[in-house]
């Protein structure tokens, strides 16, 4: 069992935890997950890695409030346990030095966002980034992703911090005005669906992160089977991360609303 030793209400409905797995501190990679579980019949919950300190041996994770599951989860305080937590957990993002990359995160996007920002940063790239929420309130780990990013740009829906509009709204800016040579997306399915349309006009490689639904996380289930190019791929053991031009988005989004009554269910 892993102890909780951080506890940060990013907002009303997104929380932070620090919690000790020394183990997966120490090997985990920018892209890496996590699937942890609250409670013996608890449900398995699948979250990004978004930091961690090896020398104190601990793990940073970002959860949103959606369902019982992660409400149950967002209840724990610190001193209290994690049930079962294993990980790392799928493909390690791609880190290489390419040139300027323009990292994208919209709400808790900007969680499993923030390592691989600093992975490219330290590789030598350029890194711009572009993070998107619907007001200031949502606007989460600013400071951070200050400190590795060459700039940072901040899209809200009602203009309440940085600009008023949509992430690709300022993804265009970026694009318009200097070469690009990669692009890395993560948030919610629709809005990479467009962010990777608009990256493809303009021929500009990208990887997004899915969040597919996921159950046993080793490839054995099937439930966080995507269509990427025609093919079925696997999320948890192919992924996250695939070329956002072959992904099929219409279809995942699909996948992730069969659920919603079921979310809603409470947890014993």
């Amino acid at each position: 069992m892993n102890k909780i030793i951080g506890k940060e209400f990013f907002s009303e409905k997104v929380v932070a935890f620090e919690i000790e797995a020394p183990l997966i501190a120490k090997s985990r990679k920018p892209g890496n997950f996590i699937i942890l579980r609250v409670g013996e019949k608890g449900e398995r919950i699948p979250l990004t890695i978004a930091g961690a300190d090896i020398d104190k041996g601990t793990i940073r994770i970002v959860a949103q409030i959606v369902g019982a599951s992660s409400k149950k989860l967002a209840d724990l305080e610190i001193g209290d346990y994690i049930t079962d937590l294993v990980g790392p957990l799928g493909r390690p993002t791609d880190i290489h030095n390419v040139g300027t990359v323009l990292a994208c995160g919209g709400g808790v996007g900007v969680a499993p966002l923030l390592p691989i920002v600093e992975g490219f940063k330290r590789a030598g790239n350029r890194v711009v980034s572009v993070i998107a929420a619907r007001s200031e309130e949502l606007v989460i780990l600013r400071e951070e992703m200050e400190k590795w990013s060459d700039e940072l740009i901040i899209m809200t829906d009602d203009g309440s911090l940085g600009q008023k509009g949509l992430i690709t709204e300022g993804m265009k800016r970026v694009l318009d005005r200097e070469k690009v040579d990669e692009t890395i997306v993560i948030g919610p399915a629709i809005m990479m669906k467009f962010a990777a349309k608009l990256t493809k006009e303009y021929d500009i490689p990208t990887q997004a992160s899915l969040n597919a639904m996921m159950v046993d996380g080793t490839g054995m289930c099937g439930a966080c089977r995507v269509t990427v190019g025609g093919k079925t791929k696997f999320t948890c053991v192919d992924g996250p991360e695939f070329d956002a031009h072959q992904v099929d988005f219409d279809e995942m989004m699909m996948r992730l609303k069969s659920y919603v009554k079921e979310e809603k269910v409470p947890v014993d």
